[in-house]
């Protein structure tokens, strides 16, 4: 069994920088797609940014320029650095895996995601 737990959220004021952390275990964490999602109150769960076993990247518009997401393999860790922070960004942060068993790219719908941490609040306050 997979488990993911976040870690690094907080309270933060606009303009900030946070990094959070996703360690995984149980799993072969190095042939899965890491992907960061977000939820406001009152909102779905919306896609952040993820990462492919290989490095390549992909990002939400809302983020692009201001987060990078990477990965350590070595550390079974997935991280979320997020600069210039807005009061926009104040959500809860989960960390997912997709096993990507049919090799696509990166996907951007919470429910192509197997496995889910129980999300780390960050809160950006103007």
């Amino acid at each position: 069994q997979v488990q993911l737990v976040e870690s690094g959220g907080r309270w933060m004021q606009a303009g900030g920088s946070l990094r959070l952390s996703c360690v995984a275990s149980g799993g072969t964490f190095s042939s899965y797609v890491m992907g960061w999602f977000r939820q406001a109150p009152g909102k779905e769960r919306e896609f952040v940014a993820g990462i492919r076993s290989g490095g390549n990247t992909y990002y939400a518009d809302s983020v692009k320029g201001r987060f990078t997401i990477s990965r350590d393999s070595a550390k079974n860790t997935a991280y979320l650095q997020m600069n210039g922070l807005k009061p926009e960004d104040t959500a809860v942060y989960y960390c997912a895996a997709d096993r990507n068993l049919l090799r696509f790219g990166i996907r951007v719908q919470a429910s192509d995601y197997d496995y889910w941490g129980p999300g780390t609040q960050v809160t950006v306050s103007s």
